[in-house]
């Protein structure tokens, strides 16, 4: 997986560069620039700003879609084993080896997703899977012995598959980052740019400064989007506390619902109506 501060490193070093062979360009041919020059100079650099402006506002706002979705997509997939679990739970002590098998595929999941070190990270972790696969074997090996067995019986294996279809909608939507084609030519719009800064700038310590500043402001916005297309791990990354509290609620020694009791009848008492 591609390190976006690595790449907005090398982004910052290039702009830095098309500032300097503009600088230097100034210095080497003073007589070339006339007032034609620079007002034709200027006008070509406003239309690749105003293109670069556009398609960066683009890239970030797509990113941070893709950010949001992915982190959806976990916060559901909590949901549905927190879910399933209590399905599993309603039909009976004979779901109990479904339930344990059950809060042992949330803990893989949950370690495949956030690991203590992010070079670890894999969603598709075959091992995992097949812990999901089990839970869905369990259930079907059950012997429903009345119509409401039944109902929940199906009501868990249709979650089980939605479950497992969350874990290849995660994966297909982490490989569908911005073409790598796109952000070479967004990097050598900004490199333009840059040169026709240094083009105009004078030598001395504040332009060097600011130009220096803005190539790390523009770069950091590059490493942004690619940070939030990334989605896990990084500086920026998705939270992993609806998939934690998942684990600790299948940990808990009872994880049974507030004011439900062991068949999933309410307990409230007459003073609460």
């Amino acid at each position: 997986m591609q390190n976006p501060e690595i790449i907005g490193f090398i982004v910052f070093l290039i702009l830095l560069a098309g500032a300097f062979v503009g600088w230097t360009l100034r210095h080497l041919m003073p007589a070339q620039f006339t007032d034609d020059t620079k007002s034709l100079v200027s006008v070509s650099t406003a239309v690749v700003a105003t293109v670069s402006a556009l398609v960066l506002g683009l890239l970030i706002s797509n990113a941070n879609s893709s950010f949001s979705a992915i982190g959806g997509e976990v916060t559901t997939l909590s949901a549905q084993i927190l879910r399933l679990d209590q399905m599993l739970r309603r039909y009976g002590p004979d779901a109990k080896p479904a339930r344990e098998t059950l809060r042992q595929y949330a803990e893989h999941k949950t370690a495949d997703m956030f690991p203590d070190n992010p070079a670890d990270f894999d969603l598709a972790d075959s091992t995992t899977y097949q812990l999901l696969q089990r839970v869905e074997d369990q259930v079907l090996a059950l012997k429903p012995a009345n119509p409401r067995d039944q109902w929940w019986l199906g009501q868990a294996m249709t979650l089980a598959s939605k479950i497992g279809d969350t874990r290849w909608l995660l994966t297909q939507q982490l490989g569908q980052g911005t073409p790598k084609a796109v952000v070479a030519l967004l990097v050598f719009w900004l490199t333009l740019l840059f040169g026709s800064f240094g083009l105009f700038a004078p030598r001395n310590f504040i332009s060097a400064v600011t130009l220096t500043l803005c190539a790390l402001a523009v770069a950091g916005a590059v490493g942004m989007i690619l940070e939030l297309e990334k989605g896990f791990g990084g500086l920026v990354h998705i939270s992993q506390d609806p998939m934690r509290h998942a684990v600790e609620a299948l940990e808990a020694p009872s994880n049974d619902m507030p004011g439900l009791d062991q068949n999933g009848s309410d307990k409230l008492s007459s003073s609460q109506y």
